[in-house]
């Protein structure tokens, strides 16, 4: 037992000289720096931001959540374009036209009449997303007859699909083959890269390829597999392959506009907003003679015919649902076309930049001021909570989004190191006096220095709070610095508003470095006391503001206990005071 006693007692010891260390390297670490630690930590952080604007791009495109939540909780929520209707291949239909025409993919015939029934009510145009690749063996009668159909019309879309680029060296197609694309640069046809094969899937019917109504229906999910986006075009070595949106968009446009390659898109709401019919209740409607559907239902419309039945596997997460029908997001692709009201992102290189630096410089300026802390929190939490009520507002109102994702983040990154760092030297000032005394080795003198501050004006903690880091700024000793509010109540009510400022300092008076320590103590306190009238103006007390103060030297003895020492100092050094202030009286 008493081996065992003695190794705890050994690895307490270790413990304390490693706290005692840690305490010290941090106060001497601050005395050195001062405040400039917080101008070194924000220049830092501006090194970052440039290299991550010009480089990297993290935080530039940071918006992927906040986003999500913003436009999944939007209180006004742009309404759907009534003129878009999509004829739904739902599991219903699937299941009521499999008597007659079988599993899925049907004979092209059911297609070829539906699209000539749905043409006699003169729709504004007519979209498939549903990609033809192949001829149907089974049945060259049906095709051909829905060849026939198609070549009827001029307002039929029809999907292409883009294969991997990785894909493109196995591939016979090259751009200019592509009916209805057109180069970047007119003037640039005679360019080799015209003739660079690009993989791609292109509808088989010829009528499709004529009517020179096509454009991808490819879907870009973002790296956490969400679609956020849609791609309007692809360059192809320099030529325009457009998607259906696009295509869509400008053969029926409202407000036209010159696209931009990728638009982030405005939804309209959660699946299943825009007007929906079941294809076989259609179906069957054109085939009775008894019609119970208005004769006027698809004129003038914009007809998308597509699938949401989870068994065709058209279903995609999106930041409104993680199950979204791939023909609705086609939908609302178009719809933003021919709108011109996708959502703009106010975001790029030099405003990222700007909002960033100046969040960062703006808190550093803070902390480096000694702006009161409980203060400051406040402050830049609502600061924050700001921005992104600015981003919300701004996402319900116009079709802008403010993306300060990015900026908020390197914000809290530096007021959060920042808030750790002067937590800790606090605290680490705090004890390092506790420890000096009770290490019994790095001595028990102590040297009270009570301030007492008094004005007709009461003084708030923020005051008090901002004189105290003042005074720590000047001091080149180890000390802490406290105050004392005249205003608490109990026997506190009865001293006056004061900052009580403690040096600690080793006791063996025969050394001579012990010596030049409290030579250097008392140095400290008494510069201290000649700047105090000037600490008072820079800490924007009063204009009446007077200030007291006195040095009053003790002893601890460590074999003691410690509460009733200091306490007896605090006495002694506050009627020291009260003793000089009548003789001078």
């Amino acid at each position: 037992m008493p081996n065992l006693r003695l190794t705890n007692q050994s690895h307490g010891y270790i413990v304390n000289k490693i706290v005692l260390f840690i305490n010290q390297w941090l106060a001497n670490i601050t005395r050195r720096l001062h405040n400039n630690f917080y101008l070194y930590l924000s220049a830092l952080l501006t090194v970052f931001v440039l290299l991550d604007a010009s480089l990297f791009h993290v935080g530039e495109n940071m918006r992927d959540k906040a986003f999500d939540l913003m436009v999944k909780n939007r209180v006004i929520v742009p309404k759907p374009d009534p003129d878009i209707v999509i004829v739904d291949i739902n599991e219903a239909s699937l299941s009521a036209m499999a008597g007659e025409y079988g599993r899925w993919p049907w004979p092209r015939q059911v297609l070829g009449e539906f699209l000539e029934n749905i043409e006699a009510q003169q729709p504004k145009a007519v979209v498939f997303d549903i990609l033809f690749s192949d001829p149907d063996v089974y049945n060259p009668d049906s095709d051909a007859y829905f060849n026939d159909v198609i070549a009827a019309t001029n307002n039929t879309f029809f999907p292409m699909l883009r294969l991997a680029p990785e894909s493109d060296n196995l591939s016979k197609i090259t751009p200019d083959q592509i009916p209805g694309i057109n180069r970047i640069q007119p003037d640039d046809s005679a360019s080799p890269d015209s003739k660079q094969p690009i993989a791609i899937v292109l509808p088989h019917f010829e009528a499709a390829l004529n009517s020179k109504h096509l454009g991808t229906h490819n879907i870009y999910p973002d790296k956490d597999g969400i679609v956020r986006e849609y791609s309007l075009w692809h360059d192809e070595h320099g030529w325009i392959l457009p998607s259906l949106p696009l295509a869509v968009g400008n053969f029926a446009p409202i407000k036209p506009a010159s696209p931009t390659q990728n638009i982030l898109i405005n939804w309209r709401g959660k699946p299943f907003t825009y007007k929906f019919v079941t294809f076989s209740d259609v179906y069957a409607d054109m085939a009775s003679k008894v019609k119970k559907r208005p004769a006027t239902e698809f004129k003038d419309k914009i007809v998308i015919i597509g699938s949401t039945a989870p068994s065709l596997f058209d279903l995609k997460a999106t930041a409104m649902a993680k199950a979204h029908p791939g023909v609705e997001i086609l939908a609302t692709a178009i719809d933003n076309v021919r709108h011109n009201d996708d959502l703009k992102v106010w975001r790029g290189k030099i405003p990222y930049i700007l909002v960033s630096l100046t969040l960062i410089w703006l808190t550093a300026l803070a902390f480096f001021r000694n702006m009161d802390r409980d203060k400051l929190t406040t402050v830049f939490s609502s600061s924050q909570i700001t921005l992104l009520a600015l981003s919300y507002t701004a996402i319900n109102l116009t079709n802008t989004y403010l993306d300060f994702t990015g900026p908020i983040t390197w914000a809290v990154m530096y007021f959060s190191i920042a808030k750790i760092y002067a937590l800790a030297n606090d605290r680490a000032m705090q004890r390092i006096l506790a420890s000096d005394v009770e290490s019994g080795k790095r001595g028990a003198n102590i040297l009270f220095m009570p301030i007492i501050i008094e004005s007709q004006i009461s003084f708030t903690d923020s005051m008090l709070k901002k004189l105290s880091h003042r005074i720590e700024q000047q001091l080149q000793q180890p000390a802490t610095v406290e105050f004392v509010k005249g205003t608490q109540s109990g026997i506190w009510g009865l001293f006056s508003d004061m900052v009580v400022v403690s040096w600690a300092y080793t006791n063996i008076n025969q050394t001579e470095s012990n010596k030049t320590i409290a030579d250097k103590v008392e140095q400290d306190a008494t510069q201290l006391g000649a700047q105090l009238s000037s600490l008072l103006q820079s800490s924007g007390m009063p204009d009446d503001a007077s200030v007291r103060y006195v040095m009053h030297t003790g002893t601890l003895n460590t074999e003691k206990p410690m509460a009733s020492q200091w306490r007896g100092l605090f006495a002694q050094a506050i009627i020291k005071l009260d003793i000089l202030e009548r003789e001078l009286s």
